[in-house]
């Protein structure tokens, strides 16, 4: 669903239907200590750009709303884990990088066995 920033986002959910005006970000509502969410933050957060570079599907993401600049600002901050070999993922646009190296292995064998 687009955001209010205009980009593809898995985890913004909004519905309109009947008069309704709900508006929610799934990820950051899914962490209990995620803050408290609204539509400016869409304008400055990472994770659609973390999603169109990186499809890995062991990638976990964690958000939460920061106050940044002496508490004036406020900001998503991400928190990446890789669940197929449990590590802590620091570049998320770039992955674990044990992930792909096996996705590598693997068409080079398949391509050896032809």
């Amino acid at each position: 669903m687009k955001t209010p920033a205009g980009v593809e986002c898995p985890f913004y959910y909004a519905d309109y239907h009947r008069g309704k005006q709900k508006e929610e970000c799934r990820l950051i509502a899914r962490n209990p200590e995620g803050g408290r969410w609204h539509a400016r933050l869409c304008h400055t957060c990472p994770v659609p750009a973390i999603l169109r570079q990186n499809a890995c599907e062991h990638l976990v993401l964690e958000g939460r709303v920061e106050r940044t600049w002496f508490g004036l600002r406020e900001q998503v901050h991400v928190y990446a884990v890789c669940a197929k070999h449990l590590l802590e993922v620091q570049a998320p646009e770039v992955g674990c990088g044990h992930c792909h190296d096996d996705l590598a292995r693997w068409l080079e064998q398949s391509l050896l066995d032809r």
